[in-house]
């Protein structure tokens, strides 16, 4: 009888599967760095366990040069990309992005690193974030397990942020934060660069990693409805698009859907012509990539 080892049942963008129920995916796993202090811009960071019970999640936090010991900073809440399973908030390219933010925009961020496909599929990954989100948020009092959040972090100004997948997490939490709460926690504004939802042909990819998913394509994580757009727990909203990402199309939709939710809020949207799928991450020091971490910094600074 012939072996099932090398018949394909299916294939996605990052992976595909075999009959026998190997996966193979498309792209090497990332190397990660550890944590450091930049000389440079004297932004330091650290990696700190949210939850020492399984499942673990952890986060790196950065935080910028600090003058006086009162001093406070607004918040990011960073969710890095990926396609749900690949990547690292410990990553080169997001290590350097959040201590690029961190130091211009003079904010602390906090980056999630959350569980991946196929170790813990979706939706794990929104779990895991909105567990970090709440241990932020626990520090509001100023007697929370982190140092740094409880003496410099303004929970006044607090931002989401995410690229990818990334952005799409972004969005589930701040539904969450509109209609569950976090208390002392004021959701200033939302970023989603190149944001990921349904609408192309990453779906299927998607429900394969979700297979709990809640009615199909209508998953309101996948295909947000007019009724939880109305309820995002923030002011305002800020969305980056490229031109030639396969992406484009759904994170207009999502821009045209929010405005006509009855959302509250303000939305903005920014179109990267010429450029692909997170094309900032590549080449951090290429004009537009220095274009787009410069309106993403402004959006926070603009408080």
């Amino acid at each position: 009888m012939a072996s099932n080892d090398s018949e394909i049942s299916q294939e996605f963008r990052f992976f595909r599967v075999y009959k026998d129920g190997r996966l193979e995916f498309f792209r090497p796993p990332c190397e990660k760095i550890p944590p450091s202090d930049d000389p440079i811009t004297g932004v330091r960071s650290k990696d700190v366990t949210v939850s020492s019970e399984p499942p673990v999640v952890s986060t790196r936090i950065f935080i910028p040069k600090i003058i006086n010991p009162n001093q406070k900073f607004p918040l990011l809440f960073y969710v890095h990309g990926g396609g749900f399973s690949m990547l690292s908030a410990f990553a080169k390219q997001y290590h350097d992005f959040c201590t690029t933010v961190s130091a211009q925009a003079n904010v602390v961020v906090v980056s999630v690193e959350y569980g991946l496909f196929p170790d813990r599929p979706i939706p794990a990954c929104y779990e895991d974030s909105w567990t970090a989100l709440q241990w932020v948020a626990s520090h509001v009092g100023g007697n929370g397990p982190e140092p740094w959040l409880n003496n410099h972090a303004d929970f006044g100004r607090v931002f989401i942020g995410g690229d990818s997948a990334g952005g799409n997490i972004s969005h589930t939490l701040a539904f969450r934060v509109g209609s569950i709460g976090l208390p002392g926690v004021n959701l200033d504004g939302v970023i989603l660069v190149h944001p990921y939802f349904g609408g192309t042909e990453d779906d299927q990819m998607w429900l394969y990693m979700c297979p709990t998913n809640i009615g199909g394509l209508e998953d309101p994580r996948l295909k947000p409805p007019a009724r939880d757009l109305a309820r995002l727990g923030c002011e305002r909203v800020l969305i980056f698009v490229a031109e030639k990402d396969h992406l484009n199309v759904v994170g207009k939709n999502y821009y045209e859907e929010l405005k006509r939710s009855g959302w509250q809020g303000s939305v903005e949207i920014v179109e990267n012509f010429g450029e692909e799928h997170c094309f900032h991450l590549h080449n951090p020091n290429y004009s537009k990539a220095v274009e787009l971490t410069n309106t993403f910094v402004t959006f926070i600074k603009e408080h």
